[in-house]
């Protein structure tokens, strides 16, 4: 779970900060492997390395509205829904969090990496240590 703390200024001139919640469960990250070829990882790099900002944008759009929720006060569930997610894109927090992954690469890395599940970052750390081998979603079986 990836948590940021956002510091902005409301609609009535009023200057909060609120932590918002973020959180890729394994089976939400297997579907968006799928759906990249060469997985998640390889596609955000690409989106990066690329300079092209609209894929940059259009990646980083998909990867809030898959991951932005609600955590219930005991931790039991972690809500998202399309109203939830609405309700965070029509607050000015939106704006400067979504600003920021854009245009700072370690703030993007630090959020992707925050909300990719550890089996993910496990396959990772592995494939760097193998040579010619990819990151994975999945071990074999």
């Amino acid at each position: 779970m990836y948590k940021k703390s956002i510091t902005y200024t409301d609609y009535n001139g009023n200057e909060r900060t609120e932590g918002f919640y973020f959180n890729m469960s394994k089976s939400e990250a297997v579907k968006l492997n799928a759906k990249y070829p060469g997985g998640i990882t390889e596609a955000m790099t690409e989106a990066v390395q690329s300079q092209d900002g609209q894929k940059i944008i259009d990646f980083f759009e998909e990867l809030v509205a898959v991951s932005y929720g609600k955590k219930t006060p005991d931790g039991r569930r972690f809500i998202k829904s399309q109203e939830v997610l609405d309700e965070f894109r029509q607050c000015p927090a939106y704006d400067i969090f979504f600003m920021e992954l854009v245009t700072n690469t370690e703030e993007a890395s630090n959020f992707f990496n925050g909300i990719i599940p550890q089996i993910q970052v496990d396959n990772m750390a592995a494939s760097a240590t193998e040579p010619n081998t990819a990151p994975v979603l999945m071990p074999a079986t």
